[in-house]
């Protein structure tokens, strides 16, 4: 029994062999699937360059979504806020809720969105990372803007992504609800939540900590088919730790095939452990671990898996035998 909302993370993979148009077809399909399964809340993650995740921006698809969709919550997890003029930001988000009122949200990130130097410098027209402060006055500027300039009406949601204790001490300060990459960063999310929830301020944003858990999750019936869905991924992740990030996203069967060092397993299963993957029983029993021990108010399930049918079967396993709340 899970008794916190679900929501679903969109990273948006392109298949080998599939179009990036098939992969924007599939964006919708999947809104539709999650919100007929009664999943709170889509966000959208800022990818650049990279031949597993389509470079489709959050803003696109977040409103692609919402004229395919009707009810569930959507929008960026998140826009990458040294890669934009706040102002932008606010202006295409502050439109986005005035279209689709009560139902957008802002989720704010920090990191470039890709592994290529290169690509990192264009995005920032030749500048290089973001500094603590340059990124803190980012996010400033964008909820004023939001307030000041871009009034249309409702505002979105803002929340901000955090995989570290700097961020979640940000969060903090600025009475932002905080969403914490433990899909990213599990070793880091006891203490960034320590951290958050011992220094909240209280905002016209957020009265009191507001904490949204985000896990890598895949389910199948058996124990076997949830390794098959998942093996895809463990392939693009064994290449990241080689320092490899032009690395496909690969068929399950060509996954199946392929050779990883016991290096590589043995990171990959620790990983795994701090995740949910498996049956319905043990990603539910996982999922409900998870919110015990961090005291989550909202787990965000990401799920990149190569087929469509599988990626919205697992969320199916996992609500009809969850017990969440259904959305609002």
């Amino acid at each position: 029994m899970i008794d916190v909302p679900l929501s679903a993370l969109e990273v948006a993979m392109v298949q080998t062999g599939s179009r990036a148009l098939d992969t924007l077809r599939d964006t919708a399909a999947f809104a539709q699937g999650m919100e007929h399964l009664g999943y709170h809340r889509i966000w959208y993650a800022e990818h650049h360059h990279s031949p597993a995740i389509g470079a489709f921006p959050p803003v696109v698809l977040t409103a692609h979504a919402a004229a395919s969709t009707s009810a569930i919550r959507l929008g960026p997890g998140g826009v990458l806020a040294p890669n934009h003029a706040p102002i932008t930001v606010a202006e295409q988000f502050g439109t986005l809720a005035a279209l689709h009122e009560d139902r957008i949200d802002l989720g704010i990130g920090r990191g470039p969105g890709t592994f290529d130097e290169a690509t990192a410098r264009a995005l920032r027209r030749g500048a290089g990372p973001a500094t603590d402060a340059e990124y803190r006055d980012d996010i400033a500027a964008i909820l004023s803007f939001l307030v000041d300039e871009v009034a249309l009406g409702p505002l979105p949601e803002p929340w901000l992504l955090a995989s570290s204790t700097a961020g979640a001490a940000l969060a903090a300060e600025l009475g932002l609800p905080v969403a914490v990459a433990h899909h990213i960063r599990p070793d880091n999310t006891l203490a960034a939540l320590e951290r958050y929830r011992s220094a909240f301020t209280p905002s016209r944003w957020c009265e009191r900590p507001r904490v949204l858990l985000c896990v890598e999750t895949v389910c199948a019936e058996t124990e076997e088919e949830a390794a098959r869905r998942v093996g895809p991924m463990d392939v693009v992740k064994a290449g990241l730790l080689k320092g490899l990030s032009q690395v496909p996203f690969p068929t399950p069967e060509e996954a199946a095939t392929h050779p990883f060092t016991a290096e590589e397993r043995q990171a990959l299963a620790a990983f795994r452990a701090q995740q949910a993957v498996g049956t319905p029983k043990s990603v539910v029993h996982r999922l409900a671990q998870l919110v015990d021990e961090t005291g989550a108010d909202e787990l965000m399930l990401t799920t990149p898996v190569y087929d469509l049918h599988d990626r919205i079967h697992s969320y199916e396993l996992i609500r009809n035998h969850a017990g969440a709340p259904s959305a609002p």
